[in-house]
């Protein structure tokens, strides 16, 4: 008998999409809780409202405005109530016009997010809530991973209950990155439009807001049409969204923006800023907290010393084949006011105004002759210039001639060299480096001939401050610039104690060298740096061209002009009478509109001279019987 076989009748298949769906739909709601989870445990810790950064060194001009910033500038934090209404409707008609109404996601601006990506064809649109942004700013991250969105919602969840709404709004807007180094709407208000957050326009809160989008891409100081294009669409978003009429639209685009030339941090004031965050170091140490830095510098000067090196090595230093200078002005009392180290930051950051160091020539002879002026020699001495050999150095004139006899006032204005190289050598070499000493030089200085005509290398920031001795009245004149290192929440680190400098120069010998140096401006090598005002100064010329100075000072303020290239090549005899003092006169003229003018010597009455002259005149006499090593060419002096 055969066995009959029986036919299994085929499952249904809705049964088995329903079977098999259940247990999917379980599988994946356990696979979920498990990543939930398992990302909650790497979860940072939501009660840290303040994210991992770089500390912040913020540094301040004279009149309290933003020169730089270095890592995170963050200005002070704005309450909600104190957010501009303009700046709120701004970011809410950009960012997330149902903010006030989901609990951290919005799953209806997720949907529109997609519609306009896929007609778009791309990511042209962020379904992100304000919640999941000030989640990924403050906690989190810029990764983009599934545990970063992951973490972001959560975290945004936790938010939603944690605060309100506008306290969540105002952590995003105190925390959110606005381009040119600028976190929060306090230290963006400050760097684009140089006013307090509170106190911003329609159109320029609408600039703002447009920067959440993409910072870097519509900052205004870098990509100025961009950010006007990307400032009309946020207009645009808020007459849209209904919290402006087209009336105050049409008064917002019709208004030009204002942006601020200062805070930016960059160009040549760098310069000026690196050089004041390392000295900083030296009075506070390592920081540990945020610090502001507040300085001498003035910015119009700033910009007005840029400008002029700039165009002046743009112009005749192209041409005479000089590619690099440095200017460092301050006050008689060495607050520094503006300093540019070279041509281009950019290029490089070695600055040449302190941390180069190149032969002075000419303008060394101050200190020549104010050793001459205090052994009791006068300006209006009679000197000869003539051939002169000492210990087998013959110095030489610029013009290769000798003028004969002159007075020792001519000599200095004129830069002869023959007569200061005897000059220096009947002083004494020794008395002469005493004096550099006395006013700041503080380098290796031989004692050797030579050294009269300025072949011992210095910066230019140390020739100046030596200068500004004389401007000062005779009294001492060391470099400063920074007034005050507190930190970010107020406590002060270090204040410049008030110093009373001594004097190193007698009344006479002072009034006698003021009026040697306002020569060499009125009649001597100096003229070209001639201006409606009294200034007296000197050039500088290192042997072959590759040096040019010119250090000069009117009541009021002190200026070092250097022009040179960086490997010490030979420019095409650009000498401190030509470039650096047009350069000087270019920068000098902005600096000192609107001053009025005074004398270089202050109407003080003059203690009685002191002795001195006898003796020297019986030292040169010795030196002329003597075995001094000291041989003429010509007849002696009368």
């Amino acid at each position: 008998m055969k066995k009959k076989i029986r036919k299994r009748k085929p499952r249904r298949l809705p049964g088995r999409i329903l079977r098999w769906t259940a247990v999917a739909a379980i599988w994946s709601c356990l696979l979920a809780a498990a990543l939930v989870g398992w990302y909650a445990l790497d979860l940072p810790d939501p009660d840290r409202l303040v994210s991992d950064r770089e500390l912040s060194v913020t540094v301040l001009d004279s009149d309290g405005r933003v020169l730089a910033t270095y890592g995170d500038f963050r200005g002070e934090i704005v309450p909600f109530e104190e957010l501009p209404g303009e700046l709120v409707a701004a970011v809410l008609a950009t960012e997330d016009r149902r903010f006030f109404e989901h609990g951290g996601m919005d799953v209806f601006g997720l949907f529109r997010a997609l519609l306009v990506n896929l007609r778009a064809g791309g990511v042209v649109q962020g379904g992100s809530t304000i919640t999941q942004q000030v989640a990924k700013n403050v906690f989190l991250k810029p990764d983009r991973t599934l545990k970063r969105k992951i973490q972001e919602a959560m975290l945004a969840f936790w938010l939603e209950r944690r605060f309100t709404k506008e306290e969540i709004l105002a952590i995003y807007l105190n925390s959110a990155y606005l381009g040119a180094g600028a976190y929060g709407i306090a230290a963006a208000s400050r760097r684009y439009f140089d006013k307090p957050a509170g106190d911003l326009s329609l159109g320029e809160a609408a600039l703002i807001a447009g920067l959440l989008k993409a910072p870097s891409r519509y900052n205004p100081l870098t990509h100025p049409s961009r950010a006007a294009a990307r400032t009309g669409t946020v207009i645009d978003g808020m007459v849209d969204a209904g919290f402006i009429d087209e009336a105050a639209a049409e008064a917002a685009r019709a208004t030009p923006l204002a942006l601020s030339t200062r805070g930016a941090g960059g160009g040549e004031t760098r310069y000026a800023t690196d050089w004041i965050t390392a000295r900083a170091a030296d009075y506070i140490g390592v920081a540990t907290r945020d610090l502001i830095i507040a300085t001498t510098i003035d910015s119009t000067l700033q910009g007005l010393a840029e400008t002029a090196l700039a165009s002046g090595l743009a112009g005749e230093g192209r041409k005479a084949g000089a590619g690099e200078g440095a200017i460092v002005s301050m006050t008689p009392g060495g607050a520094v006011l503006a300093m540019v180290g070279g041509s281009s930051y950019s290029d490089t950051q070695f600055n040449r105004a302190v941390q180069a160091y190149r032969q002075p020539g000419s303008a060394f002879k101050l200190f020549v002759y104010l050793a001459a002026l205090e052994a009791g020699r006068r300006p209006g001495d009679e000197v000869h210039d003539r051939p002169v050999t000492i210990g087998g150095w013959s110095p030489g004139n610029f013009d290769g001639e000798h003028d004969g006899v002159m007075t020792l006032a001519d000599a200095f204005a004129r830069s002869v060299n023959t007569v200061a190289a005897e000059t220096a050598w009947r002083v004494g070499i020794p008395r002469i480096i005493e004096v550099a000493r006395r006013f700041g030089i503080d380098r290796d200085l031989p004692a050797v001939p030579s050294l009269a005509l300025g072949t011992t290398e210095m910066s230019l920031i140390e020739l100046t401050a030596a200068y500004a001795t004389i401007a000062n009245q005779g009294l001492a004149t060391w470099p400063w610039v920074i007034r005050d290192i507190r930190t970010a929440s107020g406590d002060v680190l270090y204040r410049r104690p008030e110093i009373a400098p001594p004097r190193l120069v007698d009344a006479h010998v002072h009034r006698a060298m003021t009026a040697m140096l306002e020569k060499v401006v009125a009649e001597g090598t100096g003229r070209a740096a001639q201006g409606p005002w009294p200034a007296g100064g000197k050039t500088g010329t290192s042997q072959d061209f590759r040096d040019a100075w010119f250090i000069g000072f009117t009541h009021d303020v002190v200026t070092g002009v250097w022009i040179g290239n960086d490997d010490g090549s030979p420019t095409d005899r650009v000498t401190g009478g030509s470039l650096p003092a047009r350069i000087w006169k270019a920068y000098m003229t902005g600096a000192l509109e609107g001053r009025q003018q005074q004398p270089l010597v202050d109407a003080v009455p003059l203690p009685p001279a002191e002795g001195g002259f006898t003796d020297l005149v019986d030292d040169l006499l010795r030196q002329f019987t003597g075995g001094d090593g000291l041989s003429r060419q010509g007849p002696p002096d009368r």
